[in-house]
């Protein structure tokens, strides 16, 4: 089942960021605490000792990546639900295997 792809609004506060004003602007962004309201797309949980959620907001495009932001966090959500994240902003991470993230946000609280 496709989820909603209605766009989520963006949080409050001096650190709220959409999900493409963290991917298009992670140089500035680098080791800085964010807060980003979106849904989660997509779960896997208990990877190297935490949860890996996929988050997008509506902002952004497909076509480059912007719309779509990886968040590690010790808490987990299903895919489908509106969360309000908080981490911090790490670039160009590389995980060994292959895996190398241009950009993501690790060690985010998660609020439903």
């Amino acid at each position: 089942a496709a989820l909603p792809t209605t766009p989520v609004p963006k949080a409050t506060g001096a650190q709220a960021r959409t999900v493409a004003e963290v991917t298009q602007g992670r140089a500035a962004l680098k080791d800085k605490v964010v807060v980003i309201r979106a849904r989660v797309v997509k779960v896997n949980n208990g990877i190297m000792g935490k949860n890996w959620l996929h988050v997008q907001d509506g902002s952004g495009q497909a076509q480059d990546g912007s719309n779509d932001l990886l968040v590690t966090s010790a808490e987990t959500a299903a895919a489908g639900d509106v969360v309000t994240l908080r981490g911090t902003v790490r670039t160009d991470v590389s995980l060994g295997a292959g895996y190398h993230y241009e950009v993501m946000v690790e060690g985010a609280s998660l609020k439903k």
